[in-house]
This record gives C-alpha cells, structure tokens and sequence, in this order.
C-alpha cells in the first residue's frame, strides 16, 4: 500500500493544476470535501491554494448514510451536499469549487442551480492516490485535442461502435448534450475533472440499440476489476434487456443489477472515449482498489467508455451506475472512423 502524506512532488504538481484553472493571487475559492474524502487531498488542495494566494475557504461536509441494497463506491455523483442551503449560497459566491468529494459533483442534484447563479466553475480532484493524480497531470497542450473531439461529437447525428469480438452499437447523437474536459477550465460553469481527458455524449430518449460485447481485460470500474470472461450485452432503446456469459463478471454484474430492484439502472448513461496519453490500462494491477477511484480507466486514449444508470438528460435517475470501459473498440461518427481499435485516428491521434 502507498503512503499518503504530503510530498514536495505531489504539492507542485497541485499548484500547477490549480494555476491551470485560472487559481491565483485573490481568486476566490471553495475546497469542499466530505468526512470520507481522502485526507491528503484535501491538505494538497489547502497547501496549493494557499501558495498561489488565493482567497480560500474549506467546507466538510458529513458523508450521507449509506442506504441501497448493495454496497456502493460508485453512483456517479456526489450526493455529500445534501441540499444544504448555506453551502448552496456559499458556492454561488466563489469563482472556483474545487472539489474532493468522493464521487465528485458533476451530477450533483445542487450544481445546476450553482452553475445557473453564472459565477462558478467546477474543478473536481477525483478520489485517486496523489501518485495517479501525478501520473496523469491535465497539460494545456491536451486541450486542443479533447476541444476537437467534443466538436465532432457535436456535429455528428450517429457513432456506430463495433469490434472483432461482436459489438455492433449504434448511438442516435441528434440532440444529445455533449462535452468533456482536459483537466481544465477558467470560464463560468466550466467543469473540470483530474485526471482529464475524455469526450462524451448523454444520448435522449430512445437514442441506443445494438450489442455490446466485452472481453478479456476490459474493465468494470464500479467493481475496479479486469474482467476474465466475456459478457454480452443486448440493448434495446436505451435499456440493457439481456446480460449473458456465464464467468463470474456477467454473474456478479447481473446480480449487482438486480438487486437495484430499479429499471433505470439498466439504462444508458453516456458513451465516448478516452483522450489522456498519461492513462495506462496496466496500472489497474499495480495498486490496491483503496488506492484509486479508477476515473484513469475512463480517460485511457482510444478506450471506448460506455456507462448504465442515471441519464438527466433523458430524464432518468438512479443511484445503480456502472462505467465499463472496452479495449480494441473502433467508434466512427457518420462513417468518419475516430478510433480504430482502440487507437485515436487523423487529428485525434497524439
């Protein structure tokens, strides 16, 4: 297991974060955390913000109880706020949250009103070791390229994802939001994540059927496990309705599912791929799972990333989430190939 305590290496490369998001002298800003937040974040951001000369203010909030049928790590959003008025008021009021909650507000219930306040962006510092955090640094040169793949994903009307194993899914984009992050923002109601990277659509309704087919060494996050059997997904308007194999993973997803007792947990959450040259699928093997939230897994360059659970922009809601990126995927906008086997393709390529 990795120590976790305050390394000069670490603080400097938080003070370059931060200093990426436009944090300086007199910027001011929130560093909200919860009771279970990993502490040596938290101190990191603290320590930063202060070298930078930033008006800052820490706010803790207590982690909710747990209360799903199953264990949960990952819901794909922080619900630490908890509708708490003064905090709401509080982060309207600062240019920058930066934010290390465990799961990260995103898709919290409170930052759309925050956002619309038109003051404040978002910078989450995701629940990873400082090492993975090192490793898989937001640089301004990456930016360029992520800026061009959310555009392309924004002007296509289809993706059509296919592989050698059997997966042939196609995903209607008419309409659907999309966006991503390199690590960075300085604009009001910017979103930012570390590690960054990532270029992604939230389908509307009735926008994705096909077949999904997972191997060997793909990865199921919310588990943070390789997968060592196959698992063949069918999807019919937005909803996985068949989960087959017969290894342990499709076992354990399928039961996880279930036991959600919620139809919305099968659906499609969003889809995209990953754009960070830092991100190494190999690295899932080299830590412990307290070690890493696994959000490198999702930003790893020409992975294909598909999620099931909460949508809000097709109007559902669910705490069941799974983020379940593929290897050896190719993905082409209207016929245009983006990534061809798991490798970036033309402009995107690094």
């Amino acid at each position: 297991m990795l120590q976790e305590r305050i390394e000069g290496k670490w603080l400097a490369a938080f003070r370059r974060v931060l200093a990426l998001n436009g944090i300086g002298k007199g910027t001011p800003i929130a560093i909200l955390s919860e009771t279970q937040s990993r502490p040596v974040l938290v101190h990191l951001c603290e320590l930063a913000a202060y070298d930078l000369g930033a008006e800052f203010c820490m706010i803790q909030m207590p982690t909710p109880p747990q209360t799903a049928p199953v264990p949960v790590k990952s819901t794909g959003t922080s619900w630490a706020i908890q509708g708490n008025r003064a905090v709401i008021e509080a982060l309207k009021r600062v240019d920058v949250i930066v934010d290390c909650t465990v799961e990260g507000l995103i898709h919290a219930p409170e930052w759309p009103e925050i956002e619309e306040a038109g003051r404040t962006r978002l910078l989450v510092i995701t629940n990873e070791h400082p090492e993975i955090l090192e490793r898989t640094e937001p640089r301004a040169e990456h930016g360029p390229k992520v800026e061009l793949g959310i555009r392309m994903l924004r002007e296509a009307s289809e993706m059509r994802v296919t592989s050698a194993l059997g997966t042939n899914l196609v995903v209607d984009l008419r309409g659907a939001p999309c966006g991503g992050t390199a690590g960075f923002g300085t604009t009001p109601g910017s979103v930012a994540h570390w590690p960054g990277g990532l270029c992604l659509a939230f389908p509307g309704k009735n926008a994705v059927n096909g077949r999904i087919v997972m191997g060997v060494g793909d990865m199921n996050l919310t588990f943070k496990t390789y997968l060592t059997s196959q698992i063949d997904f069918t999807i019919e308007n937005d909803f996985v309705t068949a989960i087959r194999g017969d290894g342990i993973d499709a076992l354990h997803l399928r039961e996880y599912m279930e036991a959600w007792g919620d139809r919305n947990a099968y659906g499609m959450s969003h889809v995209g791929w990953g754009m960070n040259p830092g991100a190494r699928w190999v690295s899932a093997a080299m830590y412990d799972k307290r070690d890493m939230q696994a959000v490198e897994f999702r930003a790893l360059a020409g992975s294909f990333l598909w999620s099931t659970g909460a949508n809000q922009y097709a109007g559902r809601y669910t705490l069941g989430h799974f983020d379940l990126p593929m290897r050896n995927c190719t993905i082409a906008l209207d016929g245009r190939v983006v990534v061809k086997d798991g490798v970036l393709q033309g402009e995107l390529a690094p």
